[in-house]
């Protein structure tokens, strides 16, 4: 049975900012703008500068400032690694 959400972790190279449940992540990559629902196809993106977005199961919005870095999908899993990750 598929999930009906993504798991979620934010980290820096000094510690996890954020993890949890959520039901879509945008963020900007080298190759644009992407957005993440459930059941995406994997991928590994490179970030760039800029806010990363995500909806959480609860139906609220959580922003982080991104340095650069890298996002990761597989099997409703999203691991975003910052250079800096800051909440907004």
């Amino acid at each position: 049975m598929a999930s009906s959400v993504l798991t979620v972790e934010v980290v820096s190279p000094e510690k996890r900012v954020w993890s949890g449940e959520a039901t879509s992540v945008s963020a900007r990559t080298l190759d644009g703008d992407i957005g993440i629902l459930v059941d995406h196809i994997s991928l590994l993106g490179v970030l760039v500068p800029g806010v990363v977005s995500i909806k959480t199961a609860d139906g609220s919005k959580t922003d982080f400032d991104m340095a650069g870095g890298f996002i990761s999908v597989n099997k409703n899993r999203v691991s975003i690694l910052g250079e800096e990750a800051t909440p907004n």
